[in-house]
């Protein structure tokens, strides 16, 4: 069977710190998917309570609806990651929108609890296949100096995603109801759609390609050295995720259940956090392009393990407020890293099946963050629950030195 004709290329990647329009666009088109993850996530646990009000759901139902999200993006990652390794970053982009979309629409009109399992389960294949190919086109399309800050401008997509979600939440929940919201949830997909209708396969990509054809889940465990690295990799990746659904989930539960807050004054609180974990993404980029992935990897796992025992003790507002944001900072700021890191870890030919993989693992282990969290809540209280995180980000940091090395301004091989 002949391969597929070669793509339209863009550039190639610049040896210089110049960052080209193709580029920018790479970086656009990445962060506005990225985003449409963010806010289908986040709308979600807000839905959870209306639908299974309607619904009539047990809270192992509602649950459920988070946990097939999350095996569904699991799936897509593998998937969607292979196929983007064989036959082009920007093609494989536009069918995980396209399936994103049309199942996400369609989680509007379920008429029972089956149908919008179904339906969440396979729209997380098109979630599960955004973050690594995103990431990975926007890696071939930087030059290396800058590499961690494009990494910390589509993890920027997540954050603006999850934001607008909170704030339009409140607003628009009591009016249009939780269907409305999923199909509110389709807008994003389409402007996704839109601007990588622009995009062209990178110059390195088509190159490497052209030369043999990829053997990309192979290429994962290769040797003992890839295996160590993809070991660690899962490690960070299972960490970051569960600390973040791990707060975020409960978090808005947690402010309006225990501490009384009404729908709006939780969406603001909630907002502060997430506006926290914005800066520290952006300032990872930053940091990781001038001093090394290591070293800032470290100083953000130190900080998260710190912070989350410190926002534990917090019960004034004002400090909850402050807490929250800087716990943010620190919680989710690492996800400015990891598209950097794995692009320079991983060849071409297993770039993007590293990052879908790699990452969705971790998500899929992350989503029982919420699980672990709600049950220690349940018995000994939220504030206990988040303390215990501060053990994973010590287990994070161990990983982190004994398994992954610094090929900060590497080329990409």
């Amino acid at each position: 069977m002949p391969s597929p004709a070669p793509p339209r290329t863009g550039p190639a990647q610049p040896a210089d710190d110049t960052v080209t329009p193709e580029g920018r666009r790479a970086v656009l088109g990445a962060a506005v998917g990225y985003a449409m993850d963010g806010f289908d996530l986040l709308i979600l646990g807000f839905l959870l309570g209306p639908i299974a009000k309607e619904m009539h759901l047990v809270p192992a139902q509602v649950g459920a609806l988070l946990t097939f999200t999350l095996v569904g993006a699991v799936v897509g990652g593998f998937v969607f990651g292979t196929l983007s390794d064989h036959l082009g970053r920007v093609r494989v982009l536009t069918w995980t929108i396209v399936l994103f979309a049309v199942f996400t629409g369609l989680c509007a009109l379920a008429q029972n609890y089956g149908q919008l399992i179904v339906f969440r389960t396979i729209a997380g294949l098109g979630l599960g296949g955004e973050f690594g190919i995103g990431m990975t086109l926007a890696a071939e399309a930087w030059p290396a100096s800058k590499r961690a800050r494009a990494s910390a401008y589509v993890g920027l997509g997540w954050q603006a995603g999850v934001l607008a979600a909170v704030l339009v939440t409140p607003v628009l929940l009591p009016h249009i109801g939780w269907r409305g919201m999923f199909a509110l949830g389709v807008l994003p997909a389409l402007a996704a759609f839109v601007i990588r209708r622009r995009l062209h396969e990178p110059e390195l990509f088509v190159r490497r390609h052209s030369r043999s054809e990829a053997q990309s889940l192979r290429l994962l465990v290769a040797d003992a050295a890839t295996i160590r690295i993809s070991l660690g990799m899962v490690i960070l990746c299972s960490v970051q995720n569960f600390g973040y659904y791990g707060v975020m989930i409960w978090l808005p539960n947690y402010l309006n259940a225990q501490l009384h807050y009404g729908l709006t004054r939780t969406a603001l609180w909630t907002a502060v956090t997430v506006l926290g974990m914005a800066l520290g993404i952006w300032a990872f980029g930053v940091l990781a392009d001038r001093f090394g992935r290591r070293p800032s990897f470290f100083g953000y796992m130190l900080g998260a393990a710190v912070m989350v025992v410190v926002y534990a003790q917090l019960t004034s507002p004002g400090a909850l407020l402050v807490g929250g944001a800087v716990m943010g900072f620190f919680i989710n700021g690492m996800l400015g890293g990891y598209g950097a890191l794995m692009s320079e870890l991983y060849p071409t030919a297993a770039r993007a099946t590293a990052q879908n993989v790699l990452f969705n693992i971790g998500r899929f282990v992350g989503g029982f963050g919420p699980v672990v969290v709600g049950t220690i809540a349940a018995r000994h209280g939220f504030p206990a629950a988040v303390s215990l995180l501060a053990v994973i980000y010590v287990i994070d940091l161990v990983a982190m030195l004994a398994l992954i090395p610094e090929r900060r301004g590497a080329a990409l091989a």
